[in-house]
């Protein structure tokens, strides 16, 4: 057993959890991508009721998993996946709102970076910014898996925001720099890889358009959000 497992957030023995893990930030998306895409699934984790599986895709052993909401949530858990249980991919699968004209209802957004309003970064201390960036790798493998499914996705950056009720959003600003969604996790996944030599993708699906005010409704959500997941699961 590797020294610190269990943790504090994750139940899970060495070893009980794959070298990839495929996150979202509702516990009960991960159970579903388990009873969808895996033979055999093993629950690892139910601390917190943040649900972990271990199972076999195509031969391949994956792990899914929740990992709440907001930058602190999926820094813990995160955090602890890479330094305790040796984890080497962590692909998060989400929602995100545009704010860009070029993006629909449903269309995906594959996160080459993720700008942030976030303090996350303050604790490296770095001497100016930091550029949080996607593993390059499983960027374009995620990109080259939407041209064969002809899903329908572009690639860009992100606002990885705090704040989801915020006062004064600014998303004009935003958008101005060419940033096409918001959401609420990037930022700090790709921190945590950066910082522990791990590999991290975000991919999102648009449930909601912030400039026009349209929205998906529960069945388009059921229909549409298993691409990303078909996406990452190709990786």
């Amino acid at each position: 057993m590797k020294p610190k497992t269990p943790t504090p957030h994750i139940g899970a023995q060495y070893g009980e959890i794959a070298e990839t893990v495929i996150m979202a930030g509702d516990p009960l998306r991960a159970k579903f991508m388990a009873e969808y895409f895996l033979e055999n699934p093993v629950q690892f984790n139910n601390v917190r009721n943040m649900l972990g599986f271990t199972g076999m895709r195509n031969g391949r052993r994956v792990s899914v998993m929740g990992h709440g909401m907001g930058m602190p949530s999926i820094g813990i858990y995160s955090y602890e996946l890479f330094h305790f249980y040796d984890v080497k991919n962590i692909i998060r699968v989400g929602s995100a709102g545009s704010i860009s004209h070029d993006l629909k209802l449903g269309d995906l957004v594959i996160a080459q970076g993720a700008c942030t309003d976030s303090n996350y970064a303050s604790q490296y201390e770095m001497p100016g910014t930091f550029a949080p960036i996607a593993d390059y790798g499983l960027l374009r493998g995620a990109a080259d898996a939407c041209e064969r499914f002809g899903y329908r996705y572009k690639v860009g950056n992100v606002l990885s925001s705090d704040i989801f009720y915020k006062e004064n959003a600014h998303n004009d600003k935003w958008m101005n720099m060419g940033v096409l969604a918001v959401e609420m996790e990037a930022a700090a996944l790709y921190m945590n890889a950066a910082r522990c030599g791990g590999h991290a993708l975000t991919i999102c699906t648009i449930s909601d358009h912030i400039l026009t005010g349209e929205a998906t409704t529960a069945e388009q959500r059921q229909t549409t959000f298993t691409q990303m997941m078909e996406v990452a699961f190709s990786l």
